[in-house]
């Protein structure tokens, strides 16, 4: 992998598109939620898999085996911020089709599902 995989940036899939995707082909897509479990305990997308970044060392090892790196991941956080240095990682570890959900599950909740909360 280069070294400068951080350097690049990293596609974005706005969350009006990202909704229109799992409606579509969820099953087509990788779906990460890097979100801690009590921000999950609040608001969550059911399709997402749930991979703490403060977790990181027990599933980190397993990343090349839970998911393929050639299909189109997609990663969720709250705002944006974790999900762009996770799909930093999962370039380095070979990931080719990895996308950021611009604004994260509050930008979902504010966008495309009022039922989704807030906080």
């Amino acid at each position: 992998m280069p070294t400068d995989a951080f350097q690049q940036p990293i596609p974005q899939i706005q969350v009006e598109e990202l909704a229109q995707r799992i409606a579509a082909d969820g099953n087509a897509l990788q779906l990460i939620d890097v979100r801690e479990p009590e921000e999950l305990a609040i608001a969550q997308l059911k399709p997402f898999v749930n991979l703490p970044l403060s977790q990181f060392a027990a599933w980190s090892d397993d990343i090349q085996t839970r998911f393929d790196p050639n299909v189109e991941t997609i990663v969720l956080c709250h705002h944006g911020v974790r999900s762009t240095q996770m799909c930093h990682w999962l370039r380095q570890q070979g990931f080719t089709q990895v996308r950021n959900v611009t604004g994260g599950i509050d930008a979902y909740s504010a966008r495309v599902d009022s039922t989704i909360p807030h906080y």
